[in-house]
């Protein structure tokens, strides 16, 4: 209850009033300042005490054995104290880290939707950086006016650098996919946000003259892209940057080609003419797989390179195809082979045809995309 005394003045009546209607104050606590709090706090207490421990307690004083034992167990016990109180904050530091990179790296290559357009759709990656899932590989699938587009690039190298070139690419798709409605359009749109960002990049590192040096990493940076577009009869058509074919599905594993690749992005300008290259139709219940080349450069123990056409066959050998049992199977089979996870990402890309219906295969879920990491 608040008590005013008579006479009070007018601003005192008004605060008191004020305070009356929020009623009692209630103090609320800062979990992230107790946190800090502890992490400084706790430190400052166990050397106090060890201090205390050895200019007030008379048997620290002494020189004898027993004096000794005990006086090394006491600063022991305080060292080991303060080592687990460092590890468990440098642990509880990086899961948020790695909280917050997978939600990013799910923002950059967000799961696919089981289903685009009357097409099943089942993805899946290796990255050769450790702790990421994410790495140079690139992939969308999306569904415009024009038809079912796709995507699947290979940044150079892997790590952060690739990760940002990615995201341009990746970022450029997305838009592009939708507002251009011929496929060189977007590939025209994906070779500029490509040198914009690597102009980006070169500014960033030198700022003097905005070009990097002839030895510098960026000087050489490209990326290898297939850009696929599959019609409402299932004809497929492409344009192919330097990337791997990829395969059709069919009782097994043929590859698909449709003529000779434009050069990778990056290092040269694109020719002026882009003629679209036909790769025939991808019939119902037939599947396509894209994939990067870090599929076929892992070797064994003994320098052999991953089989991928025959690996892609022994997981077709019963009809018809279950996209997610594809991936994996053949991720399964890269594993054995190399006996470690591969020294370069590895991305995995399986379109089933499911435009006339197909039954759905034993172990084949719902889960919006199969990823290996």
């Amino acid at each position: 209850m608040i008590r005013i005394r008579a006479g009070a003045p007018r601003r005192v009546l008004l605060r008191a009033r004020s305070r009356a209607r929020a009623g009692p104050r209630v103090f609320r606590v800062d979990p992230p300042r107790i946190r800090r709090v502890l992490m400084l706090g706790l430190p400052a207490v166990w050397g106090a005490a060890a201090i205390t421990y050895k200019l007030v307690c008379p048997l620290a004083q002494r020189d004898g054995l027993e004096a000794r034992i005990v006086t090394s167990a006491v600063f022991f016990a305080v060292g080991a104290g303060l080592i687990l109180h460092v590890r468990a904050s440098l642990l509880r530091e990086l899961r948020q880290l790695r909280e917050v990179a997978g939600a990013a790296q799910n923002v950059l290559l967000r799961p696919l939707p089981p289903r685009v357009e009357g097409l099943t759709v089942a993805a899946g990656r290796l990255s050769a950086s450790r702790g990421a899932s994410v790495g140079g590989d690139l992939y969308e699938v999306v569904a415009t006016d024009h038809g079912v587009r796709v995507v699947m690039g290979d940044v150079r190298g892997h790590g952060l650098t690739a990760i940002s070139t990615a995201a341009a690419v990746l970022g450029s798709f997305r838009e592009a996919a939708h507002e251009e409605s011929e496929l060189p359009h977007v590939l025209r749109k994906l070779e500029r946000a490509l040198g914009r960002h690597l102009r980006e990049r070169s500014r960033a590192e030198h700022p003097a003259n905005g070009a990097p040096a002839p030895d510098s990493p960026l000087a050489e940076e490209f990326v290898t892209v297939l850009l696929m577009e599959i019609g409402p009869d299932g004809e497929l058509t492409a344009l192919n940057c330097g990337h791997p074919w990829p395969y059709r599905l069919s009782g097994h594993a043929e590859p698909v080609t449709g003529g000779d690749p434009l050069p990778p992005l990056g290092p040269f300008p694109l020719p002026a003419e882009l003629s679209l290259l036909h790769c025939g139709p991808l019939l119902p219940g037939e599947a396509l797989v894209l994939h990067t080349d870090g599929m076929e450069d892992a070797r064994d123990a003994a320098g052999r390179f991953f089989p991928l056409q025959a690996a892609l066959s022994e997981a077709v050998r019963v009809p018809p195809v279950a996209p997610q049992t594809v991936i994996r199977a053949v991720y399964a089979q890269l594993l054995r082979h190399a006996g470690r996870f591969p020294t370069d990402d590895a991305a995995l890309l399986v379109l089933r045809n499911d435009r006339r219906r197909v039954p759905v295969q034993q172990g084949e879920t719902v889960r919006r995309q199969s990823t290996m990491t």
